[in-house]
């Protein structure tokens, strides 16, 4: 069965172009350094990378593992765009896909066909799909069941450009290349690197039948995200960070969200505590 992603054939220009322009922009932010534009990026990295890509795309939009008001899901689709990862549709299409054969023919980045493959080279070369969200639709139908999502998956860098534009207007160069060049590099790198290095290098608590690993430092760059043996393990589990010594931000944060109120159907997969480091985990049911 032929997947989007099969059998690249030549560089993908586009791809190439832009983030070779975002890195460049990444490092003359580092000649244009303030301690306001360093915060202004770090608060959009936690609102992009954490709340977008970690609570949003990935946890709520790809493995439904808890729900919220629609409004805030958009929210966090948002949130996600601003990462330069592409639109929902897209993200979550891959991410499915790279779960039905994870390290296996068709998976869109393993490091079993190059650790450089896995964390960027497959964006590199081939056709994209960023904007293709009839094909990628077939990946996550219920996406494509809300116009938002279309929308957003047409016009994904929408909310980045508008966001370049605020931050300029506030604070000139320095803010854009803190805010956008400097802030979406860093949360590429880290979001690849759940793809690659927690693929290859880390503890696996479970015998999953990917190569997937627990990595600690990965964890705390990415709110969670690299504790990615649990994760395949349990995909549909908002909690990814299973023992008490794993740091998982998102999962704090939705649990929060769940005290309020706000999230509901919230799925736990977690550890029983008389064997936190054997295959112990079970999947509970949703919690109301």
């Amino acid at each position: 069965m032929g997947t989007a992603f099969a059998v690249p054939q030549k560089i993908n220009w586009t791809n190439n172009l832009v983030f070779g322009l975002f890195h460049a922009g990444a490092l003359a932010a580092l000649f244009m350094f303030s301690w306001r534009a360093c915060a202004v990026a770090l608060f959009l990295y936690w609102m992009a990378t954490g709340l977008g890509i970690s609570m949003g795309y990935h946890r709520l939009h790809t493995h439904r593992s808890y729900r919220v008001p629609l409004v805030l899901e958009y929210f966090f689709a948002v949130c996600g765009a601003l990462t330069l990862q592409g639109g929902p549709i897209f993200w979550v299409g891959t991410h499915r896909l790279h779960h039905q054969r994870s390290d296996q023919p068709g998976d869109p980045h393993s490091p079993r066909d190059g650790g450089w493959w896995a964390h960027i080279g497959w964006l590199l070369v081939g056709e994209s799909h960023h904007n293709d969200t009839l094909l990628m639709s077939k990946y996550a139908p219920d996406l494509a069941k809300h116009r938002f999502y279309i929308w957003l998956n047409d016009y994904h860098w929408v909310p980045l450009v508008a966001l370049g534009l605020l931050l300029f207007a506030i604070g000139g160069v320095p803010f854009v290349l803190w805010g956008i060049c400097l802030r979406v590099v860093v949360g590429l790198h880290v979001t690849w690197m759940v793809n690659s290095v927690t693929h290859m290098w880390g503890s696996r608590r479970f015998a999953t039948r990917d190569d997937s690993r627990n990595n600690w430092w990965v964890a705390l760059l990415t709110s969670g995200e690299g504790w990615h043996n649990n994760h395949h393990a349990h995909p549909t589990s908002a909690r990814h960070g299973l023992a008490w010594y794993e740091f998982d931000l998102s999962w704090i944060q939705i649990r929060i969200l769940e005290f309020f109120g706000v999230a509901k159907s919230v799925h736990v997969a977690r550890v029983d505590s008389a064997s936190p480091d054997r295959e112990a985990a079970v999947e509970i049911g949703a919690r109301a």
